[in-house]
């Protein structure tokens, strides 16, 4: 494996540079369409044990996502979107770390320094990629909130200049979204990095069956962190949205 805060640049595509972290986002993408479609067509009216599991799974992160949300109704109509981050993140997360992932690439020489560039890097040891995941959901709550209760009533939770204590609140309002943001993004590439930068320690320093156990860990806290940035997003979706009974 290979660790750089920066990710590596492989190829471009005109001024566009396509890192391996975006390689890897990639791959994930074209493999859950592969997976959904697979899926999809072998549905049947009476489910067989895995489609049974698969139903049990989301059954499960569904009715999870009832006690965050508030109520089912809310839950349920956010859930689609939810569900699909939280298996963005999870195969992202799960990838990143399987054999190849930061150790199959090139040698590329930079002036008088010889670098090795991953082919494949986990997508959210990446902060541009977390800052774009985190942006996204915090865009489509205002978006759903603007949906739910209007345009204005929506801006009037932070421009409202009807009194200097609404004022106030609504400032305050507006730098809570941006630390959203910021809390968001930083989370998750704080816990992705700090794994791969320990599984690389590990590797290095006792290259057998000592990194076994952390690679089980890093399979539990790529799945935390896919929980948990789910859940913060159903927060935020949920809490500038008021869906009538």
């Amino acid at each position: 494996m290979h660790v750089s805060i920066k990710p590596e640049v492989i190829f471009h595509i005109g001024n566009f540079s396509v890192t391996n972290t975006l390689i890897t986002a990639w791959a994930v993408v074209i493999l859950i369409i592969a997976l959904s479609f697979l899926v999809y067509r072998g549905l049947k009216q009476i489910p067989g044990r895995k489609q049974a599991a698969a139903e049990l799974i989301l059954e499960k992160l569904l009715g999870f996502m009832e006690t965050v949300a508030g109520d089912a109704r809310t839950a349920r109509r956010f859930f689609p979107i939810v569900a699909t981050i939280f298996i963005f993140v999870l195969a992202a997360n799960w990838i990143g770390i399987l054999p190849g992932v930061g150790s199959i690439g090139f040698f590329e020489k930079i002036g008088e320094e010889t670098k090795f560039a991953p082919l494949f890097r986990s997508a959210y040891s990446d902060l541009n990629m977390t800052i774009a995941l985190a942006l996204i959901a915090v865009t489509l709550s205002h978006f759903f909130g603007i949906i739910s209760i209007g345009f204005w009533a929506h801006v009037k939770k932070f421009i409202n200049p009807k009194s200097p204590i609404d004022f106030f609140t609504g400032i305050l309002e507006i730098v809570s979204e941006f630390a959203k943001i910021l809390s968001f993004s930083f989370r998750l590439f704080g816990n992705v990095f700090a794994g791969e930068v320990l599984l690389v320690i590990i590797s290095f320093l006792m290259p057998y069956v000592v990194p076994t156990p952390f690679l089980v860990m890093e399979l539990f806290v790529g799945l935390i962190q896919a929980l948990i940035f789910s859940v913060l997003a159903m927060v935020a979706f949920s809490s500038f949205s008021k869906v009538q009974h």
